[in-house]
């Protein structure tokens, strides 16, 4: 069990640190788009929208697939397809319970989908946040 709560616990580090550094990336990048191409009223936010939905599925991406090779890595699930659709299914806590991983490492799934929880929630405050700044909402307008 303890192993299980030292590689989460750097697991979930890694996590918290790609997610940072991918919504810090987005932010900037979004603007530099819309400013390089001189994009204007409601084109310029949807086209800013589009690109933060994309970077936030770009960092879950990147999120699942370093739980689903440190799963593979351990030996927890012996093949890799398997392992990424277990860490797809455990990170967005839709858990549907056909693929599990040996039973010595099923602790590790449980804090992935926490953490995924928590990073599924992180991106959603921060889509709303960007809905509002950059995006087609304007605060007080449509809620």
């Amino acid at each position: 069990m303890l192993h299980n709560l030292v590689i989460g616990t750097v697991m979930i580090c890694l996590t918290v640190l790609i997610h940072t550094i991918g919504i810090m990336s987005i932010t900037r990048f979004a603007r530099h788009l819309v400013r390089r191409f001189g994009l204007v009223g409601w084109l310029r936010r949807v086209f800013a929208m589009v690109g933060v939905v994309l970077g936030i599925f770009a960092i879950s991406a990147a999120e699942i697939w370093l739980w689903a090779g440190a799963y593979y890595l351990l030996g927890a699930i012996l093949d890799f397809s398997l392992a990424l659709y277990l860490s797809t299914v455990t990170y967005s806590t839709v858990g549907y319970g056909d693929v599990v991983p040996a039973e010595s490492w099923r602790m590790l799934a449980a804090l992935e989908g926490v953490t995924g929880f928590l990073m599924i929630g992180w991106s959603t405050a921060y889509l709303v946040s960007a809905s509002t700044r950059l995006g087609p909402f304007r605060s007080g307008e449509h809620f």
